[in-house]
């Protein structure tokens, strides 16, 4: 079964809540949010594999180009620009779809890779882990978290998605059985909160909500999933504990409270979640 935890928004503790309930369900931890993956900053696994991802991008051969413009006429992402003469390539923006070679007449577009990033794996605690890192300056993530999720085991998977309700989400959220939607008691919280529980209901997603930094009150978050009839699945209580664990990057299921914590949280995660 594969879980996706995702957010609304940034800074709800989406990784916090991943990891910890990594430990608690026995799950594979995987980390999609490529573009800061920290979930290994506090599981600190042994990393015993990394693998480059690629992407193809055209080359074009301006003895055989004609600047004709038929490649830049069917890019839909704008990654090839007619400038006089002149076709101009922007790498980066290429999604390598292969349209330019295939109306390209004069067979002046071939297609070479290049380096975006990487996948690492390992193990911490008796559990797999896998996180996707994308370089520094590349602005497009789907490839690596397609990469990374591509060959899923038939265990129970636990993906941490990236923060909103993006693409790169969306790409994740395609291989969720069930879904952990995070959230904090706020305003901020609450607003992004609906765009996400929009996106999994869209997908026809079962899922619930965690709540973290809870007052342990009635709060507007509470309030909404009466409303709007949503499995709370349960909640972290707002505590200066916690917080001193977290910020010395440590994890919080080794804490005797913590414990008991996220394991009742994974057993109404199995009771929420339609279980295989």
């Amino acid at each position: 079964m594969n879980i996706a935890v995702l957010s609304g928004k940034g800074g709800t503790g989406k990784t916090t809540v991943s990891t910890n309930l990594a430990l608690a369900l026995k799950a594979n931890y995987i980390d999609c949010d490529v573009e800061e993956p920290n979930g290994f900053l506090f599981l600190k696994p042994d990393i015993s594999t990394e693998e480059k991802v690629m992407v193809e991008y055209p080359i074009i051969d301006d003895n055989s180009c004609t600047s004709c413009g038929a490649c830049v006429n069917v890019c839909q992402f704008n990654s090839l620009a007619k400038v006089k003469d002149d076709i101009m390539l922007f790498q980066k923006l290429c999604h390598g779809c292969g349209a330019c070679e295939i109306v390209c007449k004069y067979e002046a577009v071939t297609y070479d890779k290049r380096e975006i990033g990487k996948i690492e794996k390992g193990t911490a605690r008796e559990i797999n882990c896998s996180r996707g890192v994308l370089n520094i300056s590349e602005p497009m993530a789907v490839p690596i978290i397609k990469e990374l999720l591509k060959n899923l085991s038939g265990e129970i998977n636990l993906i941490d998605c990236p923060p909103g309700t993006s693409c790169n989400v969306v790409n994740a959220l395609k291989y969720a059985d069930g879904a952990i939607l995070v959230t904090e008691p706020s305003e901020f919280g609450l607003h992004d909160l609906k765009m996400a529980v929009e996106l999994v209901r869209m997908y026809n997603i079962p899922f619930g909500i965690v709540i973290n930094k809870d007052d342990e009150k009635e709060n507007i978050i509470k309030q909404y999933c009466r409303e709007e009839n949503i499995d709370l699945i349960g909640t972290i209580p707002y505590s200066k504990a916690t917080a001193v664990l977290y910020s010395k990057g440590e994890i919080l299921y080794d804490d005797l409270h913590h414990k008991i914590l996220f394991d009742n949280l994974s057993k109404e995660t199995k009771g929420v979640l339609a279980w295989s």
